[in-house]
């Protein structure tokens, strides 16, 4: 953007076209020579310095012109933005035990779509540190508390069933997540906790893991994935290659309930792709971050050109007026 920082010397401008006037009608008082006959002239074509006689008044006008708007501060504008946040820190807790390639969950197991939904989640948070915890017969970070969220996507891509020894232990991946936040000075901070089965290895109760999490202030959500009753779990054959048998879904509500409402956080159950996807947009409305933008517009002065060239043309206006255009009253 651009603008003049004192438009009303602008004003000066409507000078020129008076001089303008002036010159030419003072011009065409000046003395003449009278010839008796300029008809053997008239074969003659004027010559590219006559055509050029006019070039000093020019020059000396657009001189004029520019240092007027000089004058005037013409300003050239950069906007910027200040964001100060008042972010939330987030780790999120990931079940990958096998228990996770159910397919109830389409277009294919709970993973798979779990991965998709956090996906989305981390692009909602932008001006929020996030983390990654995964587990299953123990918990691993897979990244900490991080605002390079490309990075956190890399590795969100890279979570695999089979990547940690089989099991569930939510109080481990509960305790491991507080270990990450506890030092953190965010106004708030959670655990979004998903998972799709009962704790059943670790050395950490989940509910010890909760209480713990309490004591720090920190908040957990947690996520119960799965229907109700039986649904379609995968089995390599080594005849047969991949069948399919209906396995019973096994989730701790109780537990999970306990743990959430111990944190004052909330419990919410997810029984196919599109209630998961909206119970982490349900969370991402809960947990609002308080973004203050402050806007600056930098202005650089841009009179320095216009003066410079406005004495390139004075110059060229009195080198040609004394040379080449050099007029005898």
């Amino acid at each position: 953007m651009t603008r003049l920082a004192y438009p009303w010397l602008a004003l000066g401008l409507l000078v020129v076209p008076a001089l303008v006037y002036l010159h030419y009608r003072l011009r065409e008082k000046r003395p003449t020579i009278l010839y008796s006959d300029l008809r053997p002239l008239n074969v003659l074509r004027p010559s590219l310095w006559v055509r050029l006689s006019s070039a000093p008044f020019i020059f000396r006008m657009l001189a004029l012109s520019l240092v007027l708007v000089a004058l005037a501060r013409p300003q050239a504008g950069a906007r910027s933005e200040e964001v100060i946040t008042e972010g939330v820190d987030i780790l999120l807790a990931i079940d990958i035990s096998s228990s996770m390639k159910t397919e109830d969950f389409k277009p294919r197991n709970r993973l798979y779509v779990a991965k998709e939904v956090v996906a989305d989640f981390i692009r909602s948070r932008p001006h929020d540190r996030i983390g990654m915890v995964v587990f299953a017969a123990r918990a691993l970070t897979k990244c900490p508390l991080t605002i390079d969220h490309d990075v956190l996507q890399t590795l969100l891509e890279d979570v695999q069933i089979g990547s940690i020894e089989d099991g569930t232990a939510i109080g481990t991946a509960i305790a491991t997540s507080v270990n990450r936040l506890k030092e953190s000075q965010a106004k708030s901070r959670i655990i979004i906790l998903l998972t799709d089965g009962v704790n059943n290895r670790g050395e950490i109760d989940p509910l010890t893991a909760a209480e713990l999490a309490k004591t720090f202030g920190i908040k957990i959500y947690t996520v119960g994935a799965g229907r109700d009753g039986f649904a379609p779990f995968p089995f390599e054959d080594p005849v047969y290659g991949t069948v399919y048998q209906n396995v019973r879904v096994e989730i701790d509500e109780e537990t999970l309930q306990k743990i959430a409402q111990l944190t004052e956080g909330k419990y919410f159950r997810a029984t196919d792709a599109d209630s998961l996807a909206e119970v982490y947009r349900e969370i991402d409305a809960l947990e609002k971050t308080e973004i203050e933008q402050k806007e600056y517009v930098r202005y650089t002065e841009l009179a320095p050109y216009f003066m410079t060239v406005a004495l390139g043309l004075l110059l060229a206006e009195s080198l040609l007026a004394r040379t080449r255009l050099l007029s005898i009253p």
